[in-house]
């Protein structure tokens, strides 16, 4: 399963973590995400996954003027956008938390698996 694969899911979460903090655009957001190592996610990405946001109501948008070049969209959580982020932060812990007990105990050579010792 590819790294892309896994955060299909995820990206969304972290999308609107990053947006509740303060009003960004599209580009900003790619940049954000690549400071925290998500490197293969461009505009052209973030951009649909923003509109269908938007879409569900999770998020609004506001052009705003630049002060370089065109105006841009600025993107903000609605109240169903936070009350999402905060299910995702729920769902989030659950899954790393189960996540980390499995790898934990089944790549741990030195831990005692039913009636056998496991090297």
């Amino acid at each position: 399963m590819s790294s892309t694969q896994m955060l299909k899911g995820i990206i969304d979460g972290c999308l609107l973590a990053i947006i509740k903090n303060k009003e960004v655009y599209g580009y900003e957001l790619a940049e954000k995400l690549g400071d925290y190592g998500f490197d293969s996610f461009s505009e052209g990405t973030i951009y649909p996954l923003l509109m269908r946001m938007q879409k569900e109501e999770l998020v609004t948008s506001t052009l705003k003027k630049s002060t370089a070049g065109p105006k841009r969209k600025y993107y903000a959580l609605t109240g169903k956008g936070e009350q999402e982020l905060k299910n995702f932060i729920e769902r989030w812990g659950a899954l790393q938390n189960t996540v980390n007990s499995v790898l934990d105990y089944e790549t741990d050579n030195e831990v005692i698996k039913g009636d056998e010792q496991v090297e």
